[in-house]
């Protein structure tokens, strides 16, 4: 098949429509070993040692986490490439070098040229993903790659790289069918990313999971960071950016750093990506000598332009004003607990919510954080994982949630703009997909 008569449309229909993508199909996708992942590195002759990486994963506020410091880097001057996943509107968004998503061209050329071994090889769709990432980054040759893992850490596609530091943002209740149903044993899996000799920062030191990371870090002869030991968020006030005043072990006196994305979240993933900063650049008393040159001005300009760099979206974004209209991809216990507590915190006339799921989510945990007084717009996502709407409603209607069945969301966003007056406030979340078809 020639390049010149495979449109981009056909090629990501043969990825779509060939490869087993868990976004579409859950957990049959998922391939709990990486046999496929070192084929494919063998075959494109490991490119990931090409260019140096950072490593994240973390049950919530990974992806935030990754454009951040694609961010700041890319401010330092560095020629920043960036994995990260799902997509919300484009498969491109996954891929991209200093916020640049990787070109039709480029993926049209990549299904050409290696159709065959695809084929033989049968990979998920994580896993081709992942190496047309670092093939992609190899041959344009970046500085340093930012490495999201989808699912988990030790078994996951991406864990081919050793990165210059590995960083684990928090652990949650999330794919447990895959990754176990206690937090030690989701620790475990997330503490597969920690390489031997390679420093690791670690977000929330929890009393289950601090001995498996301990462990895991002793093992590999890890320096381990914590990063509440180092940076601690002291207070906080928002205009149009997020101002955050940071105390640092390091420093005499506190700082302040400032940031676009809009999430009170984002004050639990900000230590995480300061820690990550200060290790690539020498933090002090640390004994690392640090790897990259990152002056102070670049963090700050890099944290409050993150959207702006990278194109991150989905997190705390506002689409609309009259009404207040906002998104946000939070989709499990932990991540919907911040989203809720932010949302009720601003007044408002009345709240509208545009609420679907994926039918393998355990709802019912999700139900005790739904504000009572919304009216829910149930809906359903356009894929095949999406949770009915008419069953959502059954189940949140039995729990006191009232509202109406939407079968789409470009509908149910419609019907709440057409019923809300411009004091009101319209949420949509629940999880990624309906975000992204909410999107503009």
């Amino acid at each position: 098949m020639a390049a010149s008569i495979l449109t981009y449309s056909e090629a990501t229909t043969f990825l779509f429509s060939s490869l087993p993508m868990y976004q579409q199909v859950g957990k049959i996708a998922y391939k709990p070993n990486l046999d496929t992942a070192l084929a494919f590195d063998e075959y494109f002759e490991t490119p990931h040692r090409q260019f140096k990486t950072i490593h994240v994963a973390g049950t919530n506020g990974k992806g935030s986490v990754s454009h951040m410091l694609a961010s700041v880097l890319q401010s330092a001057g560095y020629k920043v490439g960036l994995f990260t996943s799902p997509h919300l509107k484009d498969f491109r968004e996954r891929i991209k070098i200093n916020g640049e998503m990787i070109t039709e061209k480029e993926v049209v050329d990549f299904v050409v040229k290696h159709k065959e071994k695809i084929e033989e090889l049968k990979p998920s769709f994580f896993e081709m993903t992942s190496a047309m990432a670092f093939d992609y980054f190899a041959r344009k040759q970046v500085s340093i790659a930012i490495i999201e893992t989808g699912m988990g850490g030790r078994l996951d596609s991406t864990n081919v790289i050793t990165p210059l530091v590995s960083v684990i943002t928090n652990i949650g209740f999330d794919h447990t069918e895959h990754l176990g149903d206690t937090l030690p044993l989701i620790a475990a899996e997330k503490a597969g990313i920690i390489k031997p000799g390679v420093p690791v920062v670690i977000g929330d030191r929890n009393g289950e999971t601090a001995p498996v990371f301990e462990q895991a870090a002793a093992d590999r002869q890890s320096p381990i960071y914590y990063t509440g030991q180092h940076f601690r968020i002291l207070e906080s006030r928002s205009d149009e950016l997020q101002h955050f005043t940071v105390s640092f072990s390091g420093g005499l006196f506190p700082y302040t750093v400032s940031t676009d994305l809009m999430g009170v979240y984002q004050q639990e993933n900000l230590p995480v990506v300061l820690t990550a900063l200060e290790l690539l650049r020498g933090m002090p008393n640390t004994g690392n000598t640090g790897h990259l040159k990152i002056p102070d001005e670049a963090i700050r300009k890099g944290l409050s332009n993150v959207v702006a760099k990278t194109g991150l979206r989905g997190r705390w974004e506002i689409i609309s004003k009259k009404p207040l209209t906002i998104c946000d991809t939070g989709h499990n216990v932990h991540g919907f607990t911040q989203s809720m507590r932010q949302l009720q915190s601003i007044p408002c006339r009345r709240l509208h919510f545009v609420f679907g799921v994926v039918n393998d989510k355990d709802v019912n945990s999700l139900l005790p954080l739904m504000p009572p007084d919304a009216y829910y717009y149930f809906t359903k996502a356009d894929l095949p994982r999406a949770m009915a709407a008419q069953e959502l409603a059954k189940r949140c209607m039995d729990y006191g949630l009232r509202g109406q069945i939407v079968q789409t969301v470009p509908n149910a966003l419609k019907i709440a703009r057409s019923n809300a007056f411009p004091d009101d406030i319209i949420f949509v979340g629940g999880s990624t997909f309906v975000v992204a078809e909410a999107l503009p």
